[in-house]
């Protein structure tokens, strides 16, 4: 048992059953006991491993991508280039080096990170060195102007709400209390929001909602449309709403029983794109594209060919295994996602086609 075993079983006893997504919440985000409040989550020590700690050619990529995306903005002479969720900074990192290649965006760039984690951010710039970065609470917290910001792996770890269809009613799913041990029970009556065609499903569907993902997508897209300026959503999920519970717990990269030891272990669940994309009206979205066929269009075949061309054997063996997991179908290619949101008068982002 964690001490936020403790605490959320109290106030279960307390109030009641409590809903997935304030247990999802506690469990990451507890100012004190919180996954990612105590720990170092990222890379082979950690809990698992994302695109940007598997190759530099990631945020490389995604920097050329910044850098193409300025130049259809106009070039204008400051841009906010905000990442949310940063992690280790790493993804900033490859991303600043690639933009050293157009001097003008990176003189144009006011970096920004959106951080809570006090850890998290002296981690950041530990990665990031002599870099100027700021550092904000919140996307609203951004300040004003032109702004391009990119998320990688963050969507998915937003608190969800999860809803199962009994008898032709939903019912929201919550967490309650199984001797001392946290289970799963029924909860009041509650249409989730979804598409008509979702909730004809058959008994026993359950479906997941992530208001807090909605409400960003909302913010990041109408920022966009009164302003100018482009966002880059890099997660794994389905690419259309529908059913199935994809709640699931990831300790030293393995799966964990998902109420277990909350606090312990990575949560996470599948990211709607298709909610996603219709929240950030009036923006407007592209895609969500593969991740692999996201990242041949911006050529990584080439950049890891230049990466391996004076490399040793080895060297260059481990950079095309990088690439391959970033890319192939059966690793990240297909179940990574990629969708843009751009102000209406933009013309198609890079990568993505009208």
């Amino acid at each position: 048992m964690t001490a936020l075993s403790d605490i959320l079983a109290g106030r279960i006893r307390a109030g009641g059953p409590i809903t997935v997504a304030d247990f999802m919440a506690e469990a990451l985000s507890h100012p004190e006991h919180g996954y990612y409040m105590s720990r170092e989550p990222f890379g082979t020590s950690g809990d698992f491993t994302t695109a940007p700690e598997i190759s530099q050619m990631f945020g490389e990529l995604i920097g050329l991508w910044a850098a193409v995306t300025w130049q259809a903005m106009g070039c204008p002479s400051r841009v906010v280039l905000a990442e949310m969720g940063p992690g280790r900074g790493t993804l900033m990192r490859d991303l600043l080096r690639a933009a050293a290649g157009v001097p003008p965006f990176l003189k144009a760039a006011e970096v920004w990170l959106v951080e809570t984690s006090p850890r998290l951010r002296q981690r950041q710039r530990q990665t990031l060195g002599g870099a100027e970065i700021n550092w904000a609470e919140r996307f609203e917290d951004l300040p004003q102007g032109p702004l391009i910001m990119v998320a990688n792996e963050l969507f998915d770890a937003l608190p969800i709400r999860q809803f199962e269809k009994t008898g032709g009613v939903w019912r929201e799913r919550m967490v309650g209390l199984c001797g001392d041990d946290f289970a799963f029970v029924p909860g009041p009556e509650h249409t989730p929001e979804v598409p008509a065609e979702v909730l004809a499903a058959a008994d026993g569907s359950i479906v997941e909602t992530c208001p807090q993902g909605r409400a960003l997508a909302a913010t990041v897209g109408a920022r966009l449309a009164g302003e100018t300026g482009a966002a880059l959503f890099v997660d794994y999920g389905h690419a259309q709403s529908g059913v199935g519970d994809t709640f699931q717990a990831v300790k030293r990269h393995r799966f964990h029983p998902v109420l277990e030891n909350p606090g312990s272990a990575d949560l996470t669940a599948h990211v709607d794109f298709e909610a996603l994309a219709a929240a950030a009206q009036p923006a407007r979205a592209w895609g969500p594209v593969p991740q692999g066929a996201f990242l041949e269009t911006l050529g990584i075949r080439t950049r890891a060919a230049l990466l391996a061309q004076n490399a040793g054997p080895k060297v260059a063996a481990d950079i095309n295994g990088q690439m391959r997991r970033l890319i192939d179908p059966g690793e990240m290619g297909t179940l990574f996602k990629v969708l843009a949101l751009t102000n209406p008068a933009l013309p198609a982002p890079i990568g993505f086609v009208s």
